[in-house]
């Protein structure tokens, strides 16, 4: 891709910031970048009618001298997940449709007072459940690679809006795997930072344990510039760790130059790979780890044994916090409201529920409360928990042993739509990889080391790292993402289609 849309955010910046191209001519052309190729990709949901006067401010400000941030007057899409106060969020359902909020999440907020110019709200599975953006109530999101095959959910939007080129950076959510799989699906990079080093005031909560957010991108270190403005403290949310967060952006840059690999210990989780996994994925993420090692790093196979009870743990912990976060969508305060003639305030709650929820969302919903209910909470939300203590002791002890643990993000490329939309367990176990770090708070990242030779879609190579230590994921990501280039004789976005969808 060529021109402005087909730059990284890094490289827009520097344009901008000598002055070669205005903030309002970069939001121009991925305004028609959208407008070209998103009735095909359904990447966003709503698009902004205030981008190009964001931008035009942007351009007067630096025109003034004024001393602007890294980014400054880079587009960005944002996860409909994330509460805007100048567009509708939806969080992809009926429920919330046409929902204006009366404040920013602090993100949000960050993003905009470092200069980030807000395209619009992109496409999600409803209420952040799903694995494939199928169960958006306004529609699927199609992969820019195979308009046929889905791309990734729940944040699916997010990285489509990226791999088409429609923004060049975006903002999602991880519950479970939900900015890593997509990212791995559509050959972009995808990170969920350590719990609490991203405020989640503002993100419409699923999980409240589990939820995290963070930067999807084309590159290492443009997820890293982004990570270094969103993360940090904040007052606002209880979860918010106070801890004094290194720069991203010069870790990815200190892993671009590839010495940080020797005598790096990397540990293959046992329990993360084998049967299920598609030949091609397995292929691509053997060949990563023989270049890590040529790279002169020590590769070790470590034991996790609890991993193989994650998928249960998590599919009982999130429905059960599910279902608590999403009784507040009851016709009283905001929302839909389905108003029988002559119902009771429980009647048309009810029909306020039925009509608003889609299927998948009515499902978890059921299942958490049965969980929660009384005489099953300590037999099932009790037990999940005790799994989970097990999971982060596996975390504990495989650290002890390695600096990074890397598996494949998904067991598969993207699947074609409606393959999975009607089994439920086969769509919850594409998450069997990204689902350990969500239990155990820790930061992971998806960055992509090629196509599938059975498919020619992306496959993406997920690294994990210790809590606290999202620098160490971004080095290390930075250098894996420096040797598949070397090794590709380019980067694999811009392999993807030119058109953003079709092939």
């Amino acid at each position: 891709m060529s021109g402005i849309v087909g730059l990284t955010a890094a490289q827009l910046a520097e344009r901008l910031g000598a002055g070669e191209v205005s903030s309002v001519e970069a939001t121009s052309a991925h305004l028609d970048r959208i407008a070209a190729v998103d009735g095909d990709v359904n990447a966003f949901l709503h698009v902004s009618d205030h981008a190009l006067e964001v931008a035009r401010s942007i351009d007067d400000r630096r025109a003034a001298g004024e001393e602007l941030g890294p980014l400054a007057g880079v587009p960005l899409a944002i996860k409909d997940v994330l509460v805007t106060t100048d567009m509708p969020s939806t969080s992809g359902s009926r429920i919330l449709e046409g929902y204006m909020s009366p404040y920013d999440a602090t993100v949000v907020a960050r993003s905009r007072a470092a200069g980030l110019v807000p395209l619009g709200k992109t496409n999600m599975d409803e209420f952040a459940m799903g694995s494939s953006t199928e169960h958006s109530a306004f529609g699927p999101t199609r992969n820019p690679w195979d308009l046929s095959r889905i791309p990734g959910g729940s944040g699916g939007g997010s990285a489509a809006a990226v791999a088409a080129f429609e923004a060049p950076l975006a903002l999602g959510s991880d519950t479970g795997g939900s900015i890593r799989q997509p990212a791995h699906v559509t050959g972009t990079v995808g990170v969920k930072p350590t719990y609490g080093a991203v405020s989640r005031y503002g993100s419409i909560a699923l999980a409240s344990s589990l939820d995290q957010v963070g930067p999807v991108s084309r590159t290492v270190l443009d997820a890293g510039l982004l990570q270094d403005i969103v993360q940090g403290h904040d007052r606002f949310d209880s979860t918010s760790l106070t801890t004094q967060w290194p720069s991203m952006a010069e870790a990815a840059r200190e892993g671009a130059r590839g010495d940080v690999l020797d005598g790096l210990r990397v540990g293959i989780v046992r329990q993360l790979g084998g049967e299920g996994f598609q030949a091609g994925v397995r292929q691509r993420f053997t060949e990563t780890v023989e270049m890590l090692q040529a790279a002169g790093a020590e590769v070790v196979e470590v034991d996790a044994p609890h991993f193989e009870y994650a998928v249960a743990a998590y599919y009982l912990i999130l429905p059960a916090e599910a279902s608590s976060n999403l009784a507040k969508f009851d016709s009283v305060r905001f929302g839909l409201r389905v108003e029988p003639a002559g119902a009771t305030s429980e009647q048309m709650m009810s029909a306020t529920r039925e009509a608003g929820f889609g299927p998948e969302v009515k499902r978890r919903i059921i299942l958490g409360t049965y969980a929660l209910s009384s005489g099953y909470y300590a037999a099932y939300y009790g037990s999940a928990q005790k799994v989970r203590t097990l999971i982060q002791r596996d975390f504990s002890a495989a650290f002890a042993q390695v600096d990074v643990l890397v598996s494949p993000t998904a067991p598969t490329t993207a699947f074609p739509l409606g393959e999975r939309v009607n089994d439920p367990l086969a769509m919850y176990l594409n998450d069997v990889t990204t689902i350990p770090a969500n239990l155990a708070g820790i930061p992971g990242i998806s960055v992509p080391i090629g196509l599938a030779p059975e498919d020619s879609l992306p496959v993406g190579l997920q690294i994990m790292a210790p809590a606290y230590r999202d620098d160490r994921l971004y080095r290390v990501g930075a250098a894996v993402e420096a040797l598949v280039e070397n090794a590709l004789g380019g980067t694999l976005i811009s392999r993807a289609p030119a058109l953003g969808g079709a092939r």
